[in-house]
């Protein structure tokens, strides 16, 4: 069959490489001039002119995205190069905070605790308790709840070194507002499942050629049509198929951002009001990554945990990386605002003061400031969430689409591939 594959972010590069794997053929629409989507390189220069490859955001996979592994080594990428694995570490610039050790799972988990650094026994005690209840309740929680609801037991300082950083990295949404639901289930598949499930996988490359660039090559050898630069006007039903742009197809899969794939099912006519109406009823969080240059500055871990204050214009980034250590140029760190909010060179700005203050550097400056305002779906407790079939031969895919996982990526590659699966049967 000919499938339509419109948008080649995660998602959508994962769809196109399935239903090519599963004996169709493919055609893949991206209307950027780079794959990739939320989660691509992005063409920066330093302060002089000088070109600079960067990212959109700096992103954190963990040991527990098995597809997303799965998919890169089925691509040819050697994921032990591409990206650099550390056992789960949430630690700030003084030393402090929790960092488990390379055991079995879930003993690196009870380990990290009783070894974690600043914390009171109490401190200890109130997350291994929480932890235990957890598990006996098999990791369910009502739907309804938040975050905090469900981290209400648990001491200030471990809600506020812990549970809160490690919520607004997973999630994308402050614990005050985010789906206790969903965050237990990244807890599970991450800290609980399997060994090295925790493990912190760094990008040791720009995103794009983390996935994104393999997959289109990927597909280039193998008979797929890439059309970069490529924005879809119109879908309509053409017979038992589809027509993207006046081509027919047999199967179309969206793959595109909600907004985007509500409007092309709009002009469809389509009974999918309910669909529509529930992509454009998600809300969303920004994510500003701060590009610094720090010449001779090395962090004591590629990535530490920042202390983000209230209100957050003291202090609004939670975590830095050291990209010098991460197969980048020594001195550039990158500094992560999660659910970003006000004036982009105040954000900035305020995270220079923070850099000071928290990292004692000297004389930092900003090389790029890179918003992205619709980074993620806001996962906020009870959130429904458009399903994966819209008609026969129309589906969605993407880190929005109904699923038990946030906005990330190992989400949206699920996503992309089940699509894809859907599409033939």
């Amino acid at each position: 069959m000919k499938v339509a594959v419109i948008g080649a972010g995660w998602a959508g590069c994962a769809a196109a490489v399935e239903a090519t794997r599963l004996g169709q053929q493919v055609t893949l629409f991206e209307a950027g001039r780079i794959a990739g989507g939320r989660a691509r390189r992005v063409d920066g220069q330093w302060p002089d002119g000088t070109p600079l490859p960067l990212d959109n955001g700096q992103h954190i996979l963990i040991g527990a995205y098995s597809e997303t592994l799965k998919l890169m080594g089925d691509l040819g990428l050697d994921a032990t190069s591409l990206l650099q694995r550390l056992p789960l570490t949430l630690q700030f610039p003084d030393g402090s905070g929790i960092a488990f050790p390379s055991l079995p799972t879930p003993l690196d988990a009870f380990a990290g605790i009783l070894r974690a650094r600043g914390w009171s026994w109490r401190d200890k005690w109130s997350l291994l308790s929480a932890a235990t209840r957890w598990q006996l309740a098999g990791f369910r929680y009502p739907a309804g709840l938040s975050v905090a609801q469900l981290c209400e037991r648990l001491t200030p300082a471990v809600m506020a070194t812990l549970i809160e950083p490690l919520c607004v990295a997973a999630l994308n949404t402050p614990a005050g507002r985010a789906s206790g639901q969903v965050f237990l289930r990244v807890l599970r598949d991450a800290l609980f499942s399997q060994s090295g499930g925790s493990n912190l996988l760094l990008p040791r490359t720009d995103l794009s050629a983390l996935l994104p660039d393999a997959a289109l090559a990927w597909l280039a050898q193998r008979g797929g049509d890439v059309r970069l630069g490529t924005r879809v006007q119109a879908l309509s039903p053409a017979g038992t198929g589809w027509q993207v742009d006046g081509e027919n197809f047999e199967r179309v899969i969206l793959a595109c951002p909600p907004g985007e794939a509500a409007r092309l099912v709009q002009a469809t006519s389509l009974p999918c009001q309910r669909w529509i109406d529930q992509a454009r009823a998600l809300q969303f969080e920004a994510i500003t990554t701060v590009y610094v240059s720090s010449p001779g500055t090395r962090l004591a871990q590629p990535m530490l945990a920042l202390r983000a204050s209230e209100p957050e214009a003291e202090a609004p980034a939670q975590f830095v990386f050291d990209r010098g250590q991460l197969g980048g140029p020594h001195g550039l760190l990158a500094f992560v605002v999660s659910a970003s909010q006000g004036d982009n060179a105040d954000v900035a700005r305020r995270v220079l003061l923070q850099a000071t203050r928290q990292l004692g550097l000297a004389a930092p400056q900003i090389v790029q400031t890179i918003v992205e305002k619709r980074a993620t779906f806001a996962c906020l407790p009870g959130l429904l969430r458009p399903a994966a079939q819209l008609a026969p031969g129309l589906l969605a895919c993407g880190d929005y689409v109904e699923g038990p996982y946030p906005a990330t990526l190992e989400g949206a590659l699920r996503s992309g591939l089940e699509a894809a699966r859907l599409a033939i049967k």
